[in-house]
């Protein structure tokens, strides 16, 4: 059987062992690497990738020690221009990624965040180390990012789902760009849609995006859970989530690119 991947969850904890930052923006409940397995036993995964949290700041002890415990695991790690560590070390150590974020509003950048900045500072050194790029951004940025991102030398995975706004509809020039991305093939996708549809009546509002993303490139989408759903209360399901991701996507051959052919061409 192939491998089946998760490509976005976070772990904290316990914090005996890995306490939070301080200045950090937001104090979540322990969510322990063990459940954390647990939970890909569940859903019938066997593959995850731990995405670094902010609210360890720059404290990446918890990530490394996640990846080597783990070895079905790989990690997204969060670094600044001027981060005192050496990337052509991490690869080995199981990261494949730095996360970086570019968000229209206030909070484009938070405590424990890298800049976009920092990206176009760190991209050719990411390149050197075999690493890609993870970007946290929406439909709203995007255009003003568009010409970098197809410039760049690394490959480029936005994060959620691009952030799309359910209520401008699959026209909007932000959307529009996504796909304009997503068809180059030089950019990633994850296919995690929940947060951009907190406020609707029905998840299956998302559904229409994630089509047109099917039909724009498959071979460049994965999926998420995005465990263990920070600052959404209530959390969803997360076997709902996979269920969902299962109904809208009836073309197997196009499923398992999502879950298993795409991230292993991406994280191994």
């Amino acid at each position: 059987m192939s491998d089946q991947w998760d490509c976005h969850a976070h772990v904290f904890g316990p914090y005996s062992k890995y306490p939070l930052a301080e200045g950090r923006s937001y104090t979540p409940h322990e969510a322990l690497l063990g459940n954390y397995l647990s939970l890909l036993q569940s859903l019938g995964l066997n593959k995850g990738v731990l995405v670094h949290p902010s609210a360890y700041g720059s404290n990446y002890e918890l990530l490394l020690d996640c990846l080597q415990q783990e070895k079905s695991l790989r990690g997204v790690i969060v670094i600044n221009a001027n981060t005192p560590i050496e990337l052509k070390a991490l690869r080995a150590k199981g990261v494949r990624a730095a996360r970086f974020s570019a968000r229209s509003g206030s909070s484009a950048n938070f405590f424990g965040s890298a800049s976009f900045d920092d990206f176009t500072q760190l991209k050719h050194r990411l390149s050197d180390s075999g690493l890609h790029a993870e970007l946290w951004t929406d439909c709203k940025m995007l255009p003003q990012l568009e010409l970098e991102l197809l410039n760049s030398p690394v490959p480029v995975v936005i994060d959620h789902m691009g952030g799309f706004d359910v209520n401008s509809g699959i026209q909007d020039p932000g959307f529009q760009c996504l796909l304009r991305l997503m068809n180059s093939g030089k950019v990633w996708l994850k296919l995690c849609a929940y947060r951009n549809l907190l406020q609707e009546s029905h998840i299956d509002n998302g559904r229409p995006f994630h089509e047109k993303l099917i039909a724009t490139n498959p071979d460049r989408l994965v999926w998420g859970t995005d465990w263990p759903h920070l600052n959404v209360s209530p959390p969803p399901s997360t076997q709902s989530l996979l269920d969902t991701l299962v109904g809208w996507t009836p073309n197997e051959r196009v499923l398992q690119k999502i879950l298993s052919s795409n991230p292993s061409e991406l994280y191994e």
